[in-house]
């Protein structure tokens, strides 16, 4: 990832959020590089969270201050800087089985 970029985690998302929704709802900030809602693997169904790309920091950091907390879709979302992945831990590496 160059410096520029950042990655936002959204949390409380309405279930019935695409992907086009999610982008489209920060795309008002900036250039979105990327929006992703995660879903379960066995359901196809939203977490209720998802990650949103952009390719300048500064309108990454519009959009946390605009979005953090506003009602989109019924639900108050939550927006902030997205961590680094925790490193999975236990028997199987994998972490399936």
């Amino acid at each position: 990832m160059r410096k520029l970029e950042m990655k936002l985690y959204v949390g409380n998302l309405s279930y019935q959020m695409t992907d086009a929704d999610l982008e489209a709802a920060f795309a008002a900030f900036g250039t979105v590089s990327s929006a992703k809602i995660i879903t379960d693997r066995e359901t196809n169904r939203s977490k209720g969270f998802g990650f949103v790309e952009f390719a300048n920091r500064s309108e990454a950091e519009a959009a946390i201050e605009s979005l953090n907390g506003k009602d989109v879709s019924g639900r108050a979302l939550v927006v902030n800087e997205a961590r680094p992945p925790k490193p999975r831990t236990g028997s199987n590496p994998r972490g399936r089985f």
